[in-house]
């Protein structure tokens, strides 16, 4: 395919989330008080188990967004150089020939590639210091010329359209005209040639099509629904499509054809779960072409000259695969039956004779294979983390648990490799962020990590998650505090009475959610790890990037209103910072300085607070970090940290410090020394 997604459009904001939302619920019998466990070595359970070093499992994967060239020569991939992301180029006659296009030193690049149809060149983003503000570059891969292709710093842009009309160009959308809006530049990917192709005064995201015309723009309302406004032509102004509050997060534009007759949708109206839509543009007419009663359909595989869908994903414990053109469904059926485990991502050349798909199975990293549908056969390629290969590697299993009121929450659970049958082991909840995303059947370096220093891991889809139908959604608004985080707390039953975790040694582990548990049930979890988390919904409500202005008028529907008495009153009975004097055991802290989601104010005026009633906390920042890590060695500092916090509260294994504090950015604000084995 011609790129790997489409980032931007309606989807570009919600690609990123917020963090963690869980709330409220019944407490159970107090564990140890605030920093009376006993100490790593101590507390730490015999096992015979390797442990797999922390630089093993967050070193950047040696390959990944592997994605091949439109003639199909060529495989572009994102892979370390010196520890650091960088994005590489290999002939796909000769896997063993990869070599880097960039050489990136300070920190991993977007986790994106897009291939023009000129074949020669690859774009890629980076950014500054955690801002988010992703400058486009394109790679010339025959003269390993790097040209910027939007302006920066300060400056967020996305790929707005790639097209085979037009081989050499893109349509990219960047905000440096007015940090509120997206204007749409016509770009030549060889010369950096930038033109104003439409000017955006009044909408949060515009739609194009292969002929680059735009098409649509879309407007949140304050009812939580949205818009989708004519732009140009006939009917100029007007509504195309208005989209239901209940709807507005299951339904979406994905492309339209390239001959122009039909749009494609993820549309959830009319039914409970998104299905892949098409509609007629000339009668309005639509006809589903594949959905599932369980599970939302996930952004399809088009076409790269077409623009026509030909497989979909659905996820609801795993993941499942629909082909949706009779030209490419038997290629589908082979690439599930020949790949181990679940068939994670595809990409392909425009004549579609060769594929590129990505697998994941149970316990184990996943593997890149080459297919040729012509002679029907295809051939490893890649191992997307080759060191972990002979690592202890346990598998994630999907459960199904039961909230109190009936909803399905489905789970996560990975188990020490030790783990007895109905021994009860210290247990570890692993919070997701969001709102718009869940947890997946996918490796997850956390999971394994966790698990292999003596934790069981569980995470939960708690109500609000995405990608169970609008119901399941939908049920999470105004839950914040609520009944999402009774869904936690369910889930933690569940593990107790099912004999896998001890009642006294759970942790949690989140943003949000983490600080929720930490506050609202202060005894039912022995520790507490925020990362990114929200403390105070109203200051949180009120600085959302310049550039969310919709999204954030979508959440007081979502969230509460942060604009009037009421709201502002709500949004604070749901806020950490309200219940700060009612922490009983030990906190740490996670914040990127320059976080603009969940701004360094979000962590600070809850450590303030809790300084001020003298109740110990551990408080770490990163200077050069946003809402994420997005350098190896502050992702492996940070887990040293955490590593040694959980071994002390909940008695797991702690492998030494070593130099894994070193190279990076962390700075302890408060509570280092709460935390033994740090040195």
């Amino acid at each position: 395919m011609a790129g790997s997604g489409r980032y931007g459009r309606r989807g570009f904001l919600a690609a990123g989330g917020v963090l963690a939302f869980a709330h409220g619920g019944a407490s159970q019998t107090p564990t140890p008080l605030v920093q009376t466990s006993s100490s790593p070595v101590a507390a730490a359970a015999a096992s015979s188990v390797e442990l797999i070093p922390r630089r093993t499992l967050f070193a950047a994967p040696e390959y990944s967004r592997v994605t091949i060239s439109p003639d199909g020569k060529l495989i572009a991939f994102l892979g370390p150089v010196d520890g650091v992301q960088n994005v590489w180029l290999v002939p796909l006659s000769d896997p063993t020939a990869a070599k880097p296009l960039t050489r990136i030193a300070d920190r991993d690049v977007l986790d994106q590639l897009w291939w023009p149809h000129d074949n020669r060149h690859i774009v890629f983003f980076r950014e500054r210091g955690g801002d988010e503000n992703w400058q486009a570059n394109s790679i010339d891969t025959q003269t390993g010329q790097i040209r910027a292709l939007t302006p920066g710093p300060g400056v967020r842009a996305y790929v707005q359209q790639v097209s085979s009309r037009f081989p050499g160009e893109l349509l990219i959308a960047h905000n440096q005209r007015d940090k509120r809006q997206f204007d749409i530049y016509r770009v030549n990917v060889a010369t950096g040639r930038s033109t104003l192709h439409f000017r955006n005064d009044s909408f949060a995201w515009v739609f194009t099509d292969t002929q680059f015309r735009v098409r649509w723009g879309g407007r949140h309302r304050d009812d939580g629904g949205w818009d989708a406004i004519t732009i140009g032509g006939q009917g100029a102004g007007q509504v195309f499509r208005s989209i239901a509050p209940e709807d507005a997060r299951t339904t979406q534009m994905i492309e339209i054809a390239d001959s122009g007759r039909e749009l494609y949708w993820l549309d959830s109206q009319g039914r409970d779960c998104a299905a892949v839509v098409a509609q007629d543009l000339t009668t309005g007419r639509f006809r589903v072409m594949a959905e599932n009663l369980s599970a939302d359909f996930g952004p399809p595989v088009l076409d790269a000259v077409s623009r026509r869908p030909l497989a979909a994903p659905s996820v609801y414990t795993r993941r499942r695969w629909r082909g949706l053109d009779s030209a490419t469904v038997n290629d589908i059926d082979r690439l599930e039956v020949a790949v181990e485990g679940d068939l994670t991502s595809i990409s392909m050349s425009n004549d579609r004779h060769i594929f590129v798909a990505y697998a994941e199975a149970a316990g184990r990293s996943g593997r890149y294979l080459y297919y040729d549908r012509r002679s029907n056969r295809g051939r490893p390629l890649f191992a997307a983390r080759p060191a972990l290969d002979r690592a202890p590697l346990v598998p994630m299993r999907p459960m199904v648990i039961p909230a109190r009121d009936g909803l399905k929450l489905v789970s996560y659970l990975s188990r020490p490799a030790d783990a007895a049958q109905g021994v009860p082991g210290p247990t570890v909840l692993l919070v997701h962020g969001g709102p718009g995303v869940r947890d997946m059947p996918d490796f997850s370096a956390t999971h394994q990590w966790l698990a292999n220093r003596g934790y069981n891991v569980l995470s939960v889809n708690f109500r609000g998650s995405t990608g169970f139908g609008k119901s399941f959604v939908n049920a999470g608004d105004r839950e914040w505090a609520g009944k999402m985080h009774d869904d936690l707390i369910d889930a933690v039953d569940w593990a107790i009475a099912g004999r896998i975790a001890e009642p006294t040694r759970v942790g949690i582990y989140g943003g949000y959610a983490a600080l929720v548990g930490a506050t609202f049930t202060p005894t039912r979890f022995a520790c507490a790890v925020d990362l990114f988390g929200i403390a105070n919904l109203v200051t949180f409500a009120k600085a959302p990037p310049p550039y969310a202005g919709g999204w954030a008028r979508m959440l007081k529907t979502r969230m509460g209103d942060h604009a009037t008495e009421e709201g502002r009153q709500f949004l604070l009975s749901r806020s950490p910072i309200s219940r700060i004097q009612q922490i009983e055991r030990p906190l740490l802290i996670g914040q990127g300085a320059n976080d603009v989601r969940v701004t360094t104010a979000e962590s600070e005026q809850i450590v303030a607070e809790m300084h001020r009633r003298k109740i110990p906390v551990t408080h770490v920042l990163y200077g050069d970090e946003g809402h994420g890590f997005r350098r190896a060695a502050n992702r492996r500092s940070f887990s040293v940290v955490v590593e040694a916090f959980l071994a002390q509260h909940l008695g797991g294994r702690f492998e030494a410090v070593g130099s894994d504090l070193e190279g990076s950015s962390i700075e302890f604000r408060a509570g280092r020394d709460l935390i033994r084995g740090l040195g």
